[in-house]
């Protein structure tokens, strides 16, 4: 154990934090912003292990020299290797265990969820193709300080699962880091249900994993309703609606090309599209029309992109959802249900539900929240890191005011 201390003292460099973090370093948060930062040598490149001191607490993470998040934590003592990433690769593995034994067939997920899934700065996503049984990796890293460690996590997925490609989706355009990309679409199963996914150049890495829990509980309230899915993007809520038997499903995206897919993803599922409708137009104009011709829907989902990628931004993105959803509860028939969405991590639960509340006076109404959830179980988040749950799904009706 000294010896390898001593290796782990000459391989790292000592840099000097606010004392006010030791609790937080204590608890095992795994960022350091710069502006904590109270001493570090100059020119200390992207990537140089660094042994963090805030008081009595240490611990060693990865200098970052340019970004926001100067340092990323990967561990209390140990300086990390191969051996260690792997072990914990395995261990987000195993924790969805769970996911790939349920009853429902499920081919794709979040393997590896960053910071709780102790490799900070890294995810990884599984899609299984239904048709040729392959599998890619689709990678996502948000610093270039996690190169060492990037290439340790891909060493260990490869030993983990025959993969035909990992994919790198960091940059604008992607990368292949081993293996051959799809030569098309990927369509995957989830929850038994058939989704056509382009992993390289789909939003995010391909599909809106963290929705799936939440798509299915948009299903089970669907039956005999009349839907109104907004920023649909490729119909994932809509066809879980359609297939638990919604009188009509009406998806709404700007994009012509995720309708394209919406209605791609209804056929793979045996569903008319020609029973539902698919229209591409801006979510706010459309909502203002269909309030002043007094269109009215049983069950409405809000799931914006985000709408603040900084704080600088969360003002202008507080207007926006709470003008979104005031919409939708207008053209909400009485008794409907909202299902409202936020992947703004600016925007913390708590506030999401205020907001809710407020759109709920503008439109005249209450809001009754019958389920409140975040993401599904293979986007877990730790005790001492609040910030891994960015999205918020709040399903409630509307009903008139007392």
């Amino acid at each position: 154990m000294t010896q390898r201390k001593t290796r782990s003292t000459r391989k790292t460099t000592h840099i000097f934090v606010s004392p006010r973090l030791k609790e937080q370093i204590r608890l095992g948060h795994p960022w350091i912003y710069r502006d904590a930062v109270v001493r570090a040598p100059a020119g200390l490149p992207s990537g140089a292990w660094v042994r963090v001191q805030s008081a009595n607490q240490q611990a060693i993470g990865l200098w970052d020299a340019t970004g926001p998040i100067a340092v990323r934590l990967f561990s209390r003592s140990t300086l990390p290797d191969a051996r260690l990433i792997a072990a914990r690769v395995e261990a987000a593995w195993q924790r969805r265990a769970r996911l790939r034994a349920s009853r429902q067939a499920t081919t794709a997920y979040r393997w590896l969820y960053g910071e709780s899934d102790h490799v900070p700065g890294l995810v990884v996503d599984l899609y299984g193709d239904v048709d040729s049984g392959r599998q890619w990796a689709v990678l996502k890293s948000y610093s270039s300080s996690l190169d060492r460690v990037q290439k340790w996590v891909i060493d260990a997925l490869q030993r983990r699962v025959q993969l035909a490609g990992i994919i790198d989706r960091s940059g604008e355009k992607w990368q292949l880091l081993a293996g051959v990309p799809p030569a098309d679409d990927v369509v995957i199963l989830e929850n038994g249900l058939k989704f056509a996914v382009d992993v390289l150049h789909g939003q995010k890495t391909g599909f809106f994993l963290d929705q799936r829990q939440n798509r299915a509980t948009v299903g089970a309230w669907s039956a005999g309703q009349r839907v109104l899915n907004l920023f649909s993007y490729s119909g994932g809520f809509s066809v879980y609606a359609a297939k638990a038997g919604a009188r009509q499903v009406v998806s709404v995206d700007r994009a012509p090309a995720a309708m394209t897919t919406a209605q791609r993803n209804f056929r793979l599922n045996g569903l008319a599209d020609d029973a539902h409708e698919f229209i591409v137009a801006d979510v706010f104009e459309l909502l203002e029309t269909y309030h002043g011709q007094g269109q009215r829907f049983d069950l409405i989902i809000t799931d914006p992109p985000s709408f603040a990628r900084s704080k600088s931004q969360l003002p202008q993105a507080l207007k926006a959802y709470r003008r979104l959803n005031t919409l939708a509860m207008r053209c909400l028939t009485p008794g409907g249900l909202l299902a409202a969405s936020s992947c703004t991590a600016q925007v913390s639960p708590d506030r999401f539900r205020a907001i809710l509340a407020q759109a709920a006076a503008d439109a005249r109404v209450h809001f009754l929240i019958q389920h409140d959830a975040g993401h599904a179980l293979d986007h877990p988040v730790a005790a001492h890191f609040p910030e891994a749950r960015y999205l918020k799904f709040i399903l409630g009706q509307v009903a008139p005011r007392a």
